[in-house]
This record gives structure tokens, sequence and C-alpha cells, in this order.
């Protein structure tokens, strides 16, 4: 007796369905994917040609924004305390006020008549990065509310960085190469 094997016929792949869910699940997930945005924050570094003015010139008068391990100080002209903003009783800088003093500022500066767009950030070496970052961002600009929609207006764009000296030295009228500028 034989016995008669049948062959087995491979079976079609019925992949319409798998398909399909393709079709729906890419754009979906396309579409919730959050992209990496990148924020590239403008700085301004001072020419080399800065440092030569010649002795007879008053040199400008600068706003600087030290940023201390306790404290913020805001000197204007440089070396010159305008203000001093304590940490917050939870140990955090305290931006919402360091905002409204930069703001007030900028108010006293264009009632004199002077229109100042730069400022030098000076920290210390064991500044955090976030901490010197935030600060960039609240001295560039503030949210302000025109015809009922918040904007941003706009502060001290101009941004210079440097080392902060040492606490109880004055910076006197900080040259733009003095200091370590980054």
């Amino acid at each position: 007796m034989r016995i008669k094997r049948r062959f087995k016929e491979d079976a079609d792949l019925d992949i319409t369905s798998f398909m399909n869910l393709m079709i729906i699940l890419v754009p979906v997930l396309l579409m919730s994917m959050v992209l990496a945005r990148t924020t590239v924050l403008d700085l301004k570094l001072p020419d080399m040609a800065d440092s030569s003015v010649p002795p007879t010139e008053e040199p400008p008068q600068q706003l600087e924004l030290i940023i201390r391990a306790d404290k913020f100080e805001v000197n204007y002209p440089a070396g010159i305390k305008l203000k001093w903003i304590e940490k917050t009783p939870a140990g955090e800088y305290d931006y919402a006020l360091l905002a409204t003093v930069l703001q007030e500022t900028k108010r006293l500066l264009e009632n004199k008549g002077i229109e100042k767009k730069d400022i030098y950030i000076l920290s210390e070496k064991e500044t955090d990065y976030q901490t010197l970052v935030s600060t960039m961002d609240t001295a560039r600009s503030f949210k302000a509310v025109v015809a009922a929609s918040v904007v941003d207006a706009e502060l001290f764009p101009e941004i210079a960085l440097g080392d902060a000296p040492p606490p109880g030295e004055s910076t006197g009228a900080l040259a733009p190469t003095a200091g370590g500028d980054q």
C-alpha cells in the first residue's frame, strides 16, 4: 500500500489589513511627533577695535547685570549700583522682579533721552548654565499686552557676556575685552 501524501500549497499571505493599519498609523504618529526645537541666542561680542577708544572721549555708559550666588546686581553706569535683587525665600532667583527692574530702568533711560539696547551680563564662575540662559531671556524681552494680545516687548536685545568682578570691587568703565568675554 502506498500512502499518498498531499502536497500542501503555501497559503497566500493576506496583508491587506496590515497595510490598512500602516496607512493610518504612520501619519498619526508623524503628526503627533514633537520636532526638536533649536533656539539660537544672538550675542553681541565686542570688537577688538572698540578697546582702542581715545582717552579724550568719555566712555559710553554701560548697563551691567551681575549674577551673584545670592542676588542680581543692576549697575548703571558700569560699577555704580542702581538696584540689587535678592533671591526668593525658596532660594531661587526672582526673574519676575528682575524683569520689572529692567523695564523701569529702560523707562528711566528713555525719559532721559538715552536709547539703550545693549547690556553686559557678568556672571560668577559657579553660575549655572540655566540661570545664565534664563537671565538672558529676561533681559532680552518681556511679555506685554497690546490690543488684547500678549506680545514680546523689547528690553535689551544686544547682550554681551563677561566674568563678574569679585564682590565688593567695582567694574568701573568696563572695557569690552576685559573680564574674559565668552
